[in-house]
């Protein structure tokens, strides 16, 4: 499948994913990478250095902000798919570029490839948006 690269990088992984959007403001332990809201179905599971799939963020820019901390201090997810463009992570995701020399590609995808992402699957993730199966 072939997504819109908001912020074109490489990745490959683990997926972890939800069909329901996260706030980073609250639902994310930026010292850890666990998903600390409660309510979310991938709470208690950790998300650094995974792909992460949420059909968006959920919040305002504090999401940006506890995403951008999270890529200082190693604890970002090394890729996020969404379903549609996410203005808060992809801001977070330049700014990290800029900061930090960090890329951490952010890819949107079509509501029926997004449809077929599941958790556990290894994926790989191409600069033009191409996602694949690894491994």
């Amino acid at each position: 499948m072939r997504g819109r690269p908001l912020v074109a990088g490489t990745a490959e992984g683990t997926v972890l994913a939800a069909n329901e959007p996260l706030s980073f403001w609250g639902g994310y332990d930026q010292a850890t990478g666990e998903i600390i809201d409660r309510r979310h179905p991938l709470a208690g599971q950790c998300a650094a250095g995974r792909i992460l799939a949420l059909p968006m963020s959920r919040g305002s820019s504090t999401t940006a902000a506890v995403f951008l901390e999270s890529v200082r201090r190693g604890t970002s997810p090394a890729a996020v798919l969404t379903n549609g463009v996410d203005t808060f992570l992809t801001l977070a995701a330049i700014v990290a570029e800029k900061m930090y020399s960090r890329t951490i590609p952010i890819v949107a995808l079509e509501e029926a490839d997004f449809a077929q992402i599941e958790s556990g699957q290894q994926l790989r993730i191409k600069a033009d948006g191409t996602v694949t199966p690894s491994g």
